[in-house]
C-alpha cells in the first residue's frame, strides 16, 4: 500500500515590485519650467506677453504692494505703517486668488517676497532696505542665465522653444542656438539695467529713496514685458523658403 505524497503548499505570491518612475528628461524639465514660468501663446502662435506677465491682475500684484509702500512712507514717514500697508495689499491679492480659485503661485510668491523685504527693512530701520532682496534675486537670475548661455542651453530657448513647438530640436541647429543665446542676453540686459540704475540710488540712502522706489516700479513688470517681447522677436525662426511648382 503506497502512501500518497503530501501536496506541497502553493507558493505565496510575493509583493509586486512596482517599476520605479524614470527620472524626468531634460526636455520634460524644460517643458515643465516653461509652463511654470506662466508663458502663454496667443491664437496666432505668437507669445501672449500680457498674459505671460500674469495679465492685469498679475501685473497689479507685482506693482501695487511697492506702490502702496512708497506712497505710505512718503506721506507718513512711518516705516512700520508703510510696511504693514504693503503686506496688507499682498495679503488681499492672495485672498482674492483663493476666492477666484486661481493658482496661488504668483500671489504666494508675491506675499513671501514682500514679507522678506518688510522684515529686512523693519530690522534695519531703513526704508531703502525694502528693495535689497530684489537686488539678490536679479543677480541670481543673471548668473543662472549666463551659465545657460555658456553651456549652450540658453534660457530663452528653454522657455520659447515649447511655445513655438520646437521642443528641444532647436539645439540641433547652431543658428537657432545662437538666436536663443542672443535672446537670453536681452533678458540679462534687462536685469542688469535694473541693478545699474537702482543700486547707486540705494547707496544714496534716504535722499535716493523716492527715485529708487519709482525706478523699481517702472523697471519691474513694464520693462520685463518689453524685454520678453524683444527677445521673442529676435529669436523668430527664419521663414521657410517658398516651394515653386515646376511649369507643366
Amino acid at each position: 500500500m503506497t502512501v500518497p505524497e503530501k501536496p506541497e503548499p502553493a507558493a505565496q505570491p510575493g509583493p509586486v515590485q512596482e517599476p520605479s518612475a524614470a527620472p524626468p528628461t531634460v526636455a520634460q524639465l524644460a517643458e515643465g519650467y516653461a509652463a511654470k514660468a506662466g508663458l502663454h501663446r496667443s491664437g496666432d502662435g505668437n507669445i501672449d506677453v500680457l498674459k505671460s506677465a500674469g495679465g492685469a491682475q498679475g501685473i497689479a500684484e507685482s506693482i501695487l504692494p511697492g506702490l502702496v509702500f512708497l506712497v505710505a512712507f512718503t506721506i507718513t514717514r512711518e516705516l512700520p505703517l508703510a510696511l504693514i500697508a504693503a503686506l496688507s495689499v499682498a495679503a488681499v491679492f492672495t485672498v482674492v486668488r483663493l476666492v477666484q480659485r486661481k493658482p496661488l503661485t504668483q500671489a504666494l510668491a508675491g506675499i513671501v517676497g514682500v514679507g522678506i523685504s518688510a522684515w529686512l527693512a523693519n530690522t534695519t530701520g531703513k526704508a531703502e532696505d525694502f528693495y535689497v532682496p530684489g537686488f539678490f534675486t536679479n543677480s541670481a537670475y543673471i548668473v543662472a542665465m549666463t551659465i545657460s548661455i555658456a553651456v549652450r542651453w540658453p534660457f530663452a530657448g528653454l522657455i520659447f522653444g515649447f511655445i513655438r513647438n520646437e521642443g528641444l530640436d532647436w539645439r540641433k541647429d547652431p543658428a537657432r542656438v545662437k538666436a536663443y543665446q542672443i535672446g537670453t542676453w536681452v533678458i540679462i540686459a534687462v536685469l542688469a539695467a535694473r541693478l545699474l540704475v537702482q543700486v547707486p540710488l540705494y547707496f544714496m540712502g534716504e535722499p535716493g529713496f523716492a527715485a529708487l522706489a519709482t525706478t523699481r516700479l517702472l523697471m519691474g513688470a513694464p520693462l520685463y514685458i518689453l524685454g520678453i517681447w524683444v527677445a521673442w522677436l529676435l529669436t523668430r525662426p527664419a521663414p521657410a523658403p517658398e516651394t515653386t511648382t515646376p511649369a507643366a
